[in-house]
């Protein structure tokens, strides 16, 4: 077929073509269904990421209607130090799935499911409206990470990036009016106790 006949029968078919916008509305959708929470054996877990490494933007999942939804931005010069998200099915006091800060060899993106293991928890309390609750942070390393592949421990992360972590959720909250009061740092064994203490049933 020459290039003049090509450029005629597709300027054709796009002439003929039509699109029903009335149409869209039939289209099936799917929620997001979540991963489970363990892995086979039990000693992995699967997290969902919400906002990535580096990013201003503050993105949380909205599970009644199945998107991730812009929160809020944070100031000028200000990132997330690390990918930041959510364990499935889990509820913490604060009547949200379980936080986790997840140490990733590059940042990933919203919606991403990374399978992940434990170091520890930042134990914390948070004042809000002058109510006090729990709201721990559970540290985690991707499964596959390179760089990250010998950190099985929180006592393997240097007490510097631990400093770091904990004044950006002191800074990070008290934008928002809110208290965060570190309490101590605990191993993997605590981590994982908390986790299986704030699940719910999967559905």
């Amino acid at each position: 077929m020459s290039i003049q006949k090509f450029r005629h029968f597709t300027f054709e078919k796009a002439l003929n073509f039509k699109l029903d916008f009335r149409s869209l509305h039939n289209i099936k959708t799917h929620t997001m269904k979540l991963p489970p929470l363990f892995d086979k054996d039990n000693t992995l877990i699967n997290v969902v990421i919400e906002t990535p490494r580096g990013s201003r933007n503050k993105y949380v999942y909205d599970p009644e209607h199945d998107f991730f939804q812009l929160k809020k931005i944070l100031p000028f010069g200000t990132v997330f130090p690390f990918d930041f998200g959510f364990i499935p099915w889990t509820l913490g006091e604060d009547g949200q799935p379980l936080d986790i800060l997840l140490l990733m060899d590059d940042p990933s993106f919203p919606g991403c499911v990374v399978k992940c293991r434990c170091l520890g928890v930042i134990m914390a309390e948070q004042t809000e409206k002058r109510k006090k609750f729990r709201n721990d942070r559970i540290i985690a390393v991707p499964a596959e990470s390179l760089t990250y592949a010998d950190t099985h421990t929180i006592g393997d992360l240097s007490k510097n990036v631990l400093r770091e972590f904990i004044h950006f959720f002191e800074y990070y909250n008290s934008m928002e009016g809110k208290k965060f009061k570190f309490l101590r740092l605990n191993d993997a064994r605590v981590a994982m106790s908390l986790i299986r203490k704030h699940m719910i049933k999967e559905t």
